[in-house]
């Protein structure tokens, strides 16, 4: 009798189609201080990252614009300052909290007229009236010195460049997204969370495994994988098995966080959810929007128009940006 030694086939492990966020592991504020380095003083927050987060949650660019279009709703334009250069610097100010007003003059050296600087490639220099442009080739283009307005925000960190608020709601835009792109996947997947792909025939050598396992890894995504052949004669019942995990072992609870997290991002900046075009979950609604936005109005837009007028009126020394707005509310 002769004895016979059977090779045990060694099991494996892998996963394939995860979910990519917008952001990719950019850190957004990943500086203590405004670092001056040795040209310009580096933001205290990653402006691109920053930039790039907006487009991960519906509600975090919608109620950017919103802000800023109150801005520009009772401007007067100025034969130095059209609506458009206006709506600019309105837009870089509620997103960066940082917005930058250049001086262009004509061939007397008077004001000809003022435009935006973009905040996202604009950096202040070693004195406070000077700065400069990072420019696409990464060359950068110095302004003339006190030709640059910039309004900021303040900050308790730092005094060179302003920090937006609404920086604290970007976990909750970002789970948002996490949970979006999780239930994207799933419904692509055919609405379930994946397959174990289960093989205990046999029959299959570890060549044919291999040849499986590179069928399932080059499918692009799980959502495309539609069909695979195996030859296996002989094979046992069930000596092939594709195992779908079932949604309750996986459940992700989408819809109380999509409202969860929607409710942190109006909070965090401020705007009544009956302007942002919200279905309310409740009977009694969110309450007169024509109320709510004239208390939004006067507790947040109009603060807001007195800092922009205020800085840059004084700097242009005439009164570059002024407001028509209504009667105010009365009490």
């Amino acid at each position: 009798m002769s004895d016979e030694h059977v090779k045990l086939s060694d099991g494996m492990v892998f996963t394939f189609g995860d979910p990519e966020p917008v952001l990719n592991g950019y850190q957004i504020q990943d500086m203590m201080e405004c670092w001056w380095n040795g040209q310009y003083y580096e933001t205290p927050f990653n402006m691109y990252g920053l930039a790039k987060s907006i487009g991960s949650n519906p509600y975090l660019p919608s109620a950017l614009q919103f802000k800023k279009n109150q801005l520009l709703k009772y401007f007067v334009p100025h034969p130095k300052l059209n609506l458009k250069q206006f709506d600019r610097l309105c837009l870089e100010f509620v997103t960066f909290a940082n917005a930058y007003l250049e001086r262009v003059d004509n061939w007397l050296g008077e004001p000809l007229y003022y435009r935006a600087s973009i905040a996202k490639y604009t950096r202040r220099m070693s004195k406070d009236n000077e700065f400069l442009l990072i420019k696409d080739d990464y060359s950068l283009q110095p302004y003339r010195k006190n030709y640059i307005c910039h309004i900021a925000e303040n900050d308790i960190n730092q005094e060179v460049y302003g920090v937006p608020e609404w920086m604290a709601v970007l976990q909750s835009a970002l789970l948002n997204e996490s949970a979006t792109l999780f239930r994207r996947k799933y419904y692509n997947n055919g609405s379930h969370t994946g397959y174990i792909l289960y093989m205990n025939d046999p029959n299959i050598t570890e060549d044919d495994a291999d040849a499986i396992q590179t069928a399932v890894k080059n499918s692009k995504g799980p959502g495309n994988f539609k069909n695979l052949f195996i030859h296996a004669p002989n094979g046992k019942d069930k000596g092939v098995q594709i195992i779908p995990v079932n949604e309750v072992a996986t459940k992700d609870d989408f819809f109380n966080i999509k409202s969860t997290t929607r409710e942190d991002i109006l909070a965090g900046m401020r705007i009544p959810p009956v302007l942002m075009g919200i279905i309310p979950s409740n009977t009694a609604g969110f309450g007169s929007p024509t109320e709510a936005s004239q208390i939004y109005f006067e507790n947040e837009i109009i603060p807001l128009q007195v800092r922009l007028s205020s800085i840059v009126n004084e700097w242009a020394g005439e009164q570059l940006i002024r407001f028509d707005n209504p009667m105010p509310l009365k009490d």
